[in-house]
């Protein structure tokens, strides 16, 4: 479990740590509605983001099960997104990714490329055996990153639970270690 060396460079970005410097591009696209349609709660106060963020500055690298390691996403001075990795079991050594950008930033590929970090981080730095990633069904740009990726769609829960005022479908991709290209 060797923790990497900050920042992660990629094609295009660099993936770091959050500092409390960070606020106001979190607070950027944690405020929007259009960005949490398809999360749980609605948009956060400058107040919530500020306990949000210490929550994502407070892990550099999981070092036990259920600790979520929250990276920035940097643009040369931008910070315009976020990806996180959950350790959720050292005994079966599962995990899940996951990715949030700002709007102005969509449809660039920069989901993309740092999932590909984070998958990399999963198996090559955690030693997870099977990453997950799952999105609301409505949201076709989240699930067609999981398939560029080159995760497997296992499954598409059907009015699974409640959310925001109505039933909800979720879409489960997944990837085992040795299906990783790396």
């Amino acid at each position: 479990m060797a923790k990497p060396d900050y920042p992660i460079r990629t094609e295009r970005l660099l993936l770091r740590p959050f500092t409390p410097a960070d606020h106001a591009a979190l607070h950027s696209w944690q405020s929007r509605p259009d960005v949490v349609r398809y999360l749980y709660g609605g948009p956060r106060t400058h107040e919530q983001t500020a306990e949000s963020l210490a929550l994502k500055c407070s892990v550099t690298w999981p070092s036990e099960e259920g600790q979520h390691l929250a990276l920035a996403l940097q643009r040369g001075d931008e910070v315009i997104g976020e990806t996180v990795l959950k350790w959720h079991s050292r005994e079966h050594r599962q995990g899940e990714i996951g990715y949030i950008l700002h709007p102005d930033h969509h449809g660039r590929g920069y989901a993309t490329e740092a999932s590909r970090a984070m998958l990399r981080l999963a198996f090559e730095n955690l030693g997870l055996h099977r990453v997950t990633a799952s999105c609301d069904a409505r949201n076709e740009a989240s699930w067609r990153v999981m398939e560029r990726l080159g995760m497997r769609r296992e499954a598409h829960f059907r009015h699974n639970e409640w959310f925001k005022g109505g039933w909800g479908d979720e879409m489960i991709y997944a990837m085992l270690e040795d299906e990783w290209p790396g």
